[in-house]
């Protein structure tokens, strides 16, 4: 096993003090050191290949530039994983590492895994849901620097949250229709009230001014929104609009309407929330407001580097992608 090079090697290599190696490695100005002394330890490090024994370092500063990622399952979900990129980058771009902890939603594991990166030195946390809802602050967070990612506190909190912003995604849908004129529009999804994304886009909707010709109830997945949606377009309502409460429903939606021998979107226009891929590979390709999870990541190590005076609730901007599902209604 290679043994560590340490400070003193440099400082001995390059013929200088451990102090003005010390200084020169870690940037200090507040000693005056020459350009050929300062060139001299640079020179070494890169010769020993030294590298700062960063857990030394932590003792002595009380931080360890480590940020600590309790999630639910963000790290393993495909369509939440943009958000451990966006704070992974956001993290390095202010030298810090972050740790990824997955609990399953299991409080046992959750607190397992925080006190172990408490044991490890991390400086702080950032608390993850893949979906958005309101949760309670976990006590072995408390005393602890942290900002609640996707979700939000119940009651007060001494942690920021960054969530997105529905209510204005479920506007923005909403206009997207009014715009070309739709006035006969349902709501395809069940509302349900625990369901906090699903609360935001219906008050969103109803900001728009619109009010709703039809809702139609099914489980957020393909197979009961083709079911739903066929039955519903069977009765001949003179819908022109739909706003599926996510790309999946969208998809039944689709079917059930191609069934009917409804096209999108020349006979029905259709509006949806999430941009996943599936948006982008559905014909003609899905008009639908994208959940800015790197965003939402990158804005979470921020909050946790810099907090504010106050816990704050930042919710971040949707964005409508408009592609080919949405058109003038034809009657």
């Amino acid at each position: 096993m290679a043994t560590r090079v340490t400070l003193l090697d440099v400082a001995r290599h390059a013929g200088v003090s451990r102090t003005t190696a010390s200084f020169v490695l870690t940037g200090r100005r507040d000693m005056r050191i020459s350009v050929d002394a300062e060139q001299r330890v640079l020179r070494a490090a890169r010769e020993l290949s030294y590298r700062p024994n960063l857990m030394a370092r932590g003792l002595r500063t009380r931080t360890t530039h480590t940020i600590g990622l309790i999630s639910d399952t963000v790290a393993t979900e495909p369509f939440a994983g943009e958000i451990v990129r966006g704070a992974v980058n956001a993290a390095l771009r202010h030298d810090q590492l972050l740790f990824l902890g997955e609990t399953e939603g299991a409080r046992g594991v959750e607190d397992r895994v925080v006190r172990d990166m408490l044991d490890r030195g991390v400086d702080g946390f950032i608390y993850a849901s893949t979906y958005t809802r309101v949760t309670r602050t976990p006590a072995v967070l408390r005393g602890h620097p942290f900002v609640f990612l996707n979700c939000l506190p119940r009651g007060r909190s001494t942690g920021s949250a960054v969530v997105p912003d529905e209510r204005a995604a479920g506007a923005s849908a909403a206009r997207a229709l009014t715009a070309l004129g739709h006035e006969r529009i349902a709501l395809i999804g069940t509302p349900a009230p625990d369901v906090w994304a699903a609360v935001e886009r219906l008050a969103g909707i109803r900001d728009a001014g619109v009010t709703l010709a039809a809702t139609v109830e099914c489980d957020w997945w393909p197979e009961p929104a083709y079911a739903a949606v066929r039955d519903f377009l069977a009765g001949e309502p003179a819908v022109t609009g739909l706003i599926c409460l996510n790309d999946r429903i969208a998809l039944g939606a689709y079917q059930a309407a191609q069934e009917a021998g409804r096209r999108v979107p020349d006979d029905l226009s259709v509006v949806s929330f999430d941009d996943s891929d599936l948006a982008a590979w559905l014909r003609p390709a899905l008009t639908s407001v994208a959940l800015p999870h790197a965003e939402l990541g990158r804005r979470a190590v921020e909050l946790l580097l810099a907090p504010p005076e106050k816990p704050v609730v930042e919710r971040i901007p949707m964005r409508l992608h408009e592609r080919g599902s949405v058109a003038s209604p034809s009657f």
